[in-house]
């Protein structure tokens, strides 16, 4: 979208001068703007307990085989601790918070953009 904007702006600022052609990159460049963010382990905690309950769509405190999204099973299932073939809320909650503590690289109890993607490099 970036690209497809700073092409535009180009064409239309053909016979613009060079301060004009510079202001509108940017803008392109502003419109494309998304800030980094910050997630702290609370704020990340409460998501994942959300996201949980979306998962456990007979509220039994249990994500069953059949209540697992596809895309995400494997993952999911390696949080099953006991191997039953079940991921309860704790075991779900536990591996949730031992994922966010390994995305915190400098252990400040927050998770930045650039944290995030730096752990996934690892």
């Amino acid at each position: 979208m970036i690209i497809g904007t700073a092409i535009a702006v180009g064409l239309a600022l053909g016979g613009c001068s060079d301060k004009d052609a510079q202001r509108a990159q940017a803008d392109a460049q502003a419109a494309g703007f998304v800030p980094p963010s910050v997630t702290s382990r609370s704020d990340y905690g409460s998501s994942m307990e959300r996201r949980f309950r979306a998962l456990d769509r007979n509220g039994d405190d249990k994500i069953s085989k059949d209540e697992l999204p596809v895309r995400n099973a494997p993952r999911l299932l390696a949080l099953d601790r006991n191997k039953d073939g079940l991921v309860t809320a704790i075991e779900y909650s536990e591996g949730m918070l031992a994922r966010f503590d390994a995305m915190d690289l400098n252990h400040d109890g927050t998770v930045t953009t650039e944290e995030r993607r730096a752990s996934r490099v690892k």
